[in-house]
């Protein structure tokens, strides 16, 4: 059964699941694709206030399809070519989409599904989750970002264990490095993930917006580049109708509602 990505949503997240548990949640290019498509979808509508990806059932994703490599070898190339540049699609999709993404982590992460889970703003993990770059046990190298994210979130001896052996990494030890926000007990990922899309929110939309954007730049910036680009972000934020309304809230000891 080829998978497919399920989209539900409730009280103003939307749940994508990634779901082929015969197959251990493996990836496919119609998933990235899909996955693409949704957040194109969820930009604009106002009813989503964050997105939460998971895996069906009690794990997150395998990766990619060992079977479907196999016969890419003694395939056309070009089409695998085109399944990473659309996983690569969906990687990029997530680290620039302007709402929160939240990953809920059952079971293994591995492979592609390692690299999804770090493109995330946020990863909640159960005590039993474990993740895993596997590549080299194969004979390859990773993608999805997964050396580009461990490179700057783990001290290099690690990411080199985790990227060079494919050393299985728990949810405790990558929330020790600050890669995982919350360990929570097994099957409890899902319910921790939505209750942080209720507090999120509860924060102005525009704000979580700058605040992703500015975060994506900042190691590319010097400071006085980045200072700048703080400023530009304040000011359009502060004549925001949120600004007003959260200001206001405040004198009078309120919850703010913002738009």
């Amino acid at each position: 059964m080829a998978a497919v990505l399920k989209s539900t949503s409730e009280a103003g997240a939307l749940i994508l699941t990634i779901s082929n548990p015969e197959q251990h949640n493996t990836l496919s290019p119609d998933v990235y694709a899909a996955g693409v498509e949704a957040l194109n979808a969820a930009e604009n509508n106002p009813e989503v206030r964050c997105v939460i990806l998971t895996g069906e059932g009690r794990i997150f994703s395998a990766g990619g399809n060992l079977r479907r490599l196999q016969q890419a070898r003694e395939g056309d190339l070009d089409l695998q070519r085109q399944s990473i540049d659309a996983l690569h699609s969906w990687i990029d999709s997530i680290r620039t989409f302007p709402k929160p993404v939240i990953a809920a982590v059952e079971g293994p992460a591995a492979g592609a599904g390692f690299s999804l889970a770090l493109a995330c703003d946020f990863l909640i993990a159960s005590e039993t989750a474990y993740f895993s770059m596997a590549y080299t046990k194969v004979g390859l190298s990773p993608d999805g970002g997964a050396s580009w994210h461990l490179a700057r979130a783990l001290p290099r001896a690690l990411a080199m264990d985790a990227l060079m052996r494919g050393t299985r990494l728990s949810a405790q030890q990558l929330a020790k490095h600050g890669l995982v926000n919350q360990v929570t007990p097994e099957g409890a990922a899902l319910g921790a993930a939505l209750q942080l899309a209720s507090d999120l929110q509860g924060r102005a939309g525009n704000v979580l917006a700058s605040i992703k954007e500015l975060l994506a730049h900042a190691e590319g910036h010097e400071l006085p580049e980045h200072l700048l680009q703080e400023r530009q972000h304040f000011m359009r934020n502060l004549v925001h109708a949120n600004a007003g309304e959260g200001i206001a809230a405040f004198f009078d000891k309120r919850e703010p509602r913002f738009r």
